[in-house]
């Protein structure tokens, strides 16, 4: 087994081990076709008011952007659904993953805890962890990784 097939390994086992449903492991390479799209979806407006999703292009498409010297994207999926219902039938309807700890901070959490992890059993690695607070193009990256 390559050092490389070894780390891959490892990242997926301590990433299940924590609790995520999926691991997904692609080379951090511009996302041309996405880039394509992406602009085109800008450019007739899809975004509305979100004007948000006009800044960093180059940091939604280009991950090294992001990490500089980024080889590889990690994906995860964890499953955050909760068995909690609402007690009272008169009050406004919550969905249901808004029903305890907001999952920002318990999938960050974890991901802190999986970075430390690999650091442990591989060494000196450098990245960084994102929910939702990055732009980051989370569903083409999914999809590239094989999820």
């Amino acid at each position: 087994m390559t050092t490389r097939e070894q780390h891959t390994a490892t990242v997926k086992a301590s990433a299940l081990e924590l609790g995520f449903s999926f691991v997904g492991i692609s080379d951090a390479t511009k996302l041309d076709d996405a880039a394509v799209k992406l602009e085109q979806w800008l450019k007739q407006g899809h975004h509305g008011k979100m004007a948000y999703m006009e800044n960093h292009f180059d940091k939604r498409v280009d991950p090294t952007r992001l990490v500089p010297g980024a080889r590889s994207v990690v994906s995860l999926a964890y499953n955050y659904y909760t068995e909690e219902r609402q007690e009272d039938p008169d009050a406004p309807k919550i969905s249901r993953y808004a029903h305890g700890k907001d999952y920002h901070f318990v999938i960050k959490e974890k991901l802190k805890s999986l970075l430390q992890s690999l650091r442990s059993e591989i060494g000196d690695i450098h990245g960084r962890c994102f929910v939702d607070s990055a732009p980051v193009m989370e569903r083409q990256w999914a999809e590239k990784s094989g999820l």
